[in-house]
């Protein structure tokens, strides 16, 4: 048994006669009855919700219940918390199959699971050796640890925004000369843990950087890399979320939700499936210490802000719920899982990794999360989605690129390689925000394929690979991404001289756009001078993705052909209409328009008939509102299925216009954005310009006159 075991068990010796309290009314783990439930009790539940077409993961997505990442062209996972979220389910007319019929009895089954290879190993083949999961204190003391066994080359450091539950962030930085100035490295920024939950997120990060603090001076390639560039890790992003998930994890907990002096329900057990924050009322602090005093609702689950959906980019847009409850709408506010904030970056702890992005040249980012065996790259909503300027989102200007490294890497773990709307649509993420911003590539990881925090053997897996990834997995994974980050084909290169010492500052101030308005932001980065007066920056480019040039379709002032439907779906409740359009000739462009009275929720899928299948041409119904448009791009003639659906209207009434376009493909001009670059002697500005550079592209600057 090694040291971290020993320190495992004294913790958990602590608590262990609550556990056997809370399990005192259950039929013991592993027998048949454990999988049965007296009739009044419900059992938290993993199940696999069948999603056929996009409008069926529209109507999911509106219900407000606790989605995964885990999903499929045909199915989303959920967590289902109380016998309410199953009713929900039922109601909406939504199938699904149980996949962990009982999550608090797997989570017993996990801690027993974890016991048990703990006893059989002297130490797991991770580079840290650990046979369990961490708390929060032994990553920041893993840190401590790595900065003090190697301080030329590892630094830790704290983020600047404590926690609403008063608690530091603490990240460690690793590359060569660390401690000294910043002379012009790329730095790829690695995290873990935005969701409380999805503990392997942060097992991964952790370990890596563990690998890059040994390998240094030791391992050739990771030398050489560490020589070129620098990795930042920040292995918990959401501490407060985490400290109440892994510590009150482990156990059951029995909660009487009605009020009554028994339990007539079973919450979600502890805190071990908290995903969000500890923000219970917007724009409200509350005493440092008293987050798990005050989340009493299932395990924390439903009070919070959702991290990553309160990132600026897009903010506000599709898969992120509402600012305030209205039951008028269907979005539920701070009691839905995905709730995004009051404003872009309302949290410290997106704040954290905001003003650490800005001030850095970050060329790339990857942010951890569990489940699905996933690597997610921007954009979050589906290109075919209408954006606040009414034009198609598009595709990211950098797809070819960001596609092929995650190929890369995908080659590594076994993962798919998607963009993030083909999951399910989402905005304010990690990477929409910081691609968006910075021009760096930014990716998700979702780690494992079924679980949040499976046994702790499988995060062995995970990082290290197994079966035909095995020497591989996760760790050569993040490999590829550093191999990215300092590969100066993907980012620009300022060469040249300056007096030694001085200061060269890149700064672009610019307006971040939010799914409906937009807020100001701004990169601001820097290097010195070294004693030679020479200097190599690797920088991103300064035209950021958002405000590139895309392809759109112009279309003729009126259509070649058209029809009106008017139509009724019931109320209340989920109902449905579907009516045909039978369009006789190809178009350039087939526009669906549907309106209806009241500024509720009405949604519309149009799908073409082929043979007996229907195919999914577009959907539209994310937002409430009183109006919905779907258009299709080089629209074949056939059969056009129109479906409205009513989730939230109280006006049964609508009207369906449906019109065929010729149309001119043109391209939105966008623009080219230049940095502001400054040089900068003993804090005063010397010089100033405006600097444009790509991807790619290398210039060469003489500053020893201009910044004397």
């Amino acid at each position: 048994m090694n040291r971290r075991t020993r320190a495992r068990r004294t913790a958990l010796a602590a608590t262990a006669t609550l556990a056997a309290l809370a399990l005192a009314p259950l039929t013991a783990i592993g027998s048949e009855a454990a999988t049965t439930s007296p009739a009044n009790v419900f059992r938290p539940q993993l199940v696999k919700v069948d999603t056929p077409t996009r409008a069926d993961k529209m109507v999911l997505s509106k219900l407000g219940l606790d989605l995964t990442e885990h999903a499929g062209h045909d199915y989303v996972e959920v967590v289902l918390h109380s016998a309410t979220d199953r009713a929900q389910l039922l109601a909406a007319g939504l199938t699904f199959d149980v996949e962990i019929p009982d999550l608090i009895a797997r989570s017993l089954e996990v801690w027993k699971t974890d016991e048990a290879y703990a006893a059989s190993v002297v130490q797991s083949p991770l580079p840290s050796g650990r046979d369990g999961y961490r708390t929060l204190e032994d990553y920041n003391a893993d840190m401590a640890d790595l900065a003090e066994r190697f301080p030329k080359h590892v630094k830790m450091f704290e983020l600047n925004h404590p926690t609403l539950d008063g608690r530091t962030v603490q990240a460690v930085e690793i590359g060569q000369g660390v401690k000294g100035p910043d002379t012009g490295k790329p730095t790829f920024v690695l995290m873990g843990l935005h969701h409380a939950r999805e503990w392997p997120s942060g097992e991964n990060a952790m370990e890596f950087a563990i690998d890059l603090a040994e390998g240094f001076g030791k391992d050739k390639r990771t030398t050489k890399l560490l020589k070129k560039g620098r990795v930042i890790v920040v292995p918990v992003v959401n501490a407060d979320g985490f400290d109440l998930s892994r510590t009150s994890g482990e156990f059951v907990d029995l909660r009487a939700l009605d009020g009554g002096g028994t339990a007539s329900l079973l919450a979600t057990p502890g805190f071990a499936y908290m995903r969000k924050n500890c923000r219970l009322i917007d724009g409200v602090d509350t005493p440092d210490g008293t987050c798990a005093l005050q989340l009493t609702t299932n395990g924390g689950f439903l009070l919070g802000v959702d991290l990553n959906r309160n990132y600026g980019g897009f903010w506000g847009g599709p898969g992120a719920a509402a600012t305030t409850p209205n039951p008028a709408e269907v979005e539920l506010g701070p009691l839905d899982p995905t709730y995004r904030g009051a404003a872009p970056f309302s949290e410290p702890e997106t704040q954290n990794i905001q003003e650490l992005v800005r001030s850095r040249q970050v060329t790339m980012l990857i942010s951890n999360h569990t489940f699905g065996d996933l690597i997610l790259r921007p954009n979050g909503v589906s290109p075919n989605t209408l954006g606040p300027d009414g034009l198609p989102v598009g595709d990211s200007p950098d797809e070819k690129g960001l596609k092929k490294v995650g190929a890369k890497m995908a080659a590594q773990n076994g993962y798919q390689n998607i963009h993030g709307w083909q999951l399910y649509d989402t905005t304010g993420t990690t990477e929409d925000w910081s691609y968006n911003a910075t021009a760096g590539y930014g990716y998700t990881f979702e780690i494992g394929p079924d679980e949040f925090h499976p046994p702790f053997e499988d995060v062995v897996g995970q990082y290290l690979g197994t079966g035909e990834y095995a020497g591989k997995g996760n760790r050569e994974a993040y490999f590829i991404a550093l191999k990215h980050a300092v590969d100066t084909k993907y980012h620009g290169v300022l060469k040249g001289k300056a007096p030694k010492g001085a200061t060269i500052r890149l700064r672009k101030d610019f307006d971040s756009p939010t799914w409906d308005s937009s807020f100001e932001d701004f990169v601001d980065s820097s290097i010195t001078v070294g004693k030679k007066g020479k200097f190599s920056w690797i920088v991103n480019p300064s035209t950021r993705p958002v405000v590139m040039g895309k392809k759109v379709d112009e279309l003729a002032d009126t259509p070649f052909a058209s029809e009106t439907i008017e139509g009724s779906v019931t109320v209340p409740g989920i109902g449905t209409a579907t009516h045909e359009y039978v369009a006789k000739k190809k178009s350039d462009v087939l526009r669906v328009d549907l309106t209806w009275p009241t500024p509720d929720d009405l949604d519309l899928a149009v799908y073409l008939k082929k043979g007996d299948e229907l195919v999914e041409m577009g959907t539209s119904g994310n937002l409430p509102g009183s109006g919905e448009a779907v258009e299709i791009p080089d629209a074949p003639a056939g059969t056009y299925v129109i479906e409205v659906i009513n989730y939230a209207s109280v006006t049964p009434s609508y009207t369906v216009e449906v019109g065929q376009f010729s149309a001119k493909s043109s391209k939105v001009k966008g623009i080219k954005e230049r940095y502001v670059l400054t040089c900068e002697v003993d804090g005063k500005v010397e010089s100033k310009k405006n600097l444009y550079i790509d991807r790619g592209q290398v210039k060469k600057l003489d500053l020893r006159r201009a910044c004397r």
